[in-house]
């Protein structure tokens, strides 16, 4: 249809293991064989399906397994799902970042995507030079790039450091200068994966405002990722929720909001600790424990916590930290807490293939309601090393009489004084 500005057509990705690359040699010989007598693949048929809450059998993983979807021109849509779900797999697929297993994709237009802080952008080059190279890169001629130069510029709030190594900049600048190209040069279609995440709130204003500009107005197509689902709310009309790498359901962006919210509730919320690919420097689990030392997933405003955390290979070095937040039901931040800022007591440093964090919340301030909690292992820079927007569901029950969400997320206790 004319009106269709992206089709997937049972598109799947799968993965080995552990392994960067082709594989082995043997795999590599394997697959020729097969391909030379007109047969499939024979490693497509072997491999789990993407559920990242048990652990793999197999050495091989669908990330995305036989998805269909249309896309409408001049439609925001908001895919939506847990972490490993597929949708960060599903816009680097759209984005031509790497190529479907199986299935057809088809895009009409050019794309402008920002998938992660700082994609695209040379770290040697100015942001001058990378607003330059990216417009070359989507097919923009340099007299295109420089008539929107300065938009760009104005937009992305970055006009005194332009000319600067964009090695040099924090990661909150890099992403608006990312997401004003991207969303400036006049892409057909706008990827943007939980951008809004990064910046600061006059900057998430701004950004949902241009792609609100940029589909009403301008009639372009917008797929956004997110946790936020206030921000999914807001900016998207229809929407897609992934789960364990196929397609759960589609429909009004309400709708699926209310699926997504609905599947937590009842229990399917859970977090993993088995990524993919190992990183040197990872998370391995989370508990919480009540006032009495107890683990558990449900504590009561006003007790006392604590939060035992693994991390697997990490020295723990003074640049290196965690950050711990709390999201409403609706992915919203309502509190956090970073070891960047306190005293971090890092015991011995024998233990360096796993060390085991622990944080004392002497009164716990969150109101009655149901939370989660995402982990963030950074450096000082704000690069991460390890990220969970969804680690561990919580529930809050109201420990101290009427205190609930009437008012609001985070409760105060204060002495009061009356003359």
């Amino acid at each position: 249809m004319s009106d269709i500005a992206i089709k997937f057509e049972e598109v799947s990705k799968h993965y080995r293991l552990g392994v960067v690359g082709t594989g082995t040699l043997s795999h590599d010989l394997n697959r020729w064989w097969h391909l030379v007598r007109g047969k499939d693949d024979p490693y497509l048929k072997v491999g789990e399906v993407n559920d990242r809450s048990s652990k793999a059998t197999s050495e091989y993983v669908w990330a995305l397994k036989d998805i269909s979807f249309d896309v409408k021109q001049g439609d925001v849509v908001g895919i939506i799902g847990r972490n490993g779900a597929g949708k960060s797999t599903l816009l680097k697929l759209l984005s031509r970042v790497t190529a479907p297993t199986t299935g057809t994709i088809k895009a009409k237009g050019r794309i402008g995507s920002l998938l992660e802080v700082g994609t695209g952008f040379h770290p040697e080059l100015t942001g001058r030079e990378n607003i330059y190279m990216n417009g070359s890169i989507m097919g923009m001629t340099k007299a295109e790039i420089t008539k929107k130069l300065d938009e760009i510029i104005d937009f992305a709030g970055v006009e005194k450091y332009i000319d600067t190594p964009t090695k040099r900049y924090s990661s909150g600048m890099t992403v608006r200068l990312g997401f004003a190209v991207a969303a400036h040069l006049e892409p057909e279609i706008l990827v943007v994966d939980e951008v809004l995440a990064v910046g600061d709130a006059e900057f998430q204003k701004k950004a949902i405002g241009k792609m609100q500009d940029v589909s009403r107005g301008e009639g372009r197509t917008v797929l956004f990722v997110s946790h936020n689902m206030g921000a999914v709310k807001e900016l998207c009309r229809s929407g897609i929720l992934l789960k364990n790498g196929t397609v759960d359901f589609t429909g009004k962006a309400m709708d699926v909001i209310s699926r997504y919210l609905t599947s937590q509730e009842n229990g399917e919320f859970e977090g993993n600790f088995n990524p993919p690919i190992d990183a040197e420097n990872r998370f391995t689990f989370i508990k919480v424990y009540n006032s009495i030392n107890i683990e558990s997933t449900e504590v009561m405003t006003g007790e006392s916590i604590s939060i035992k955390i693994g991390i697997q290979n990490s020295t723990f070095e003074d640049s290196i930290g965690i950050g711990i937040y709390f999201r409403n039901r609706y992915g919203d931040k309502v509190a956090g807490i970073t070891s960047f800022f306190g005293e971090v007591d890092k015991g011995s440093e024998a233990f360096k293939d796993e060390r085991i964090v622990h944080l004392k919340i002497s009164k716990f301030r969150l109101t009655a309601g149901l939370y989660s909690i995402e982990l963030a292992l950074v450096k000082k820079n704000l690069a991460r090393l390890d990220h969970y927007e969804e680690a561990l569901r919580l529930t809050v029950i109201d420990g101290i009489q009427n205190v609930n969400y009437s008012l609001g997320y985070v409760f105060f206790d204060g002495k009061w004084h009356i003359e």
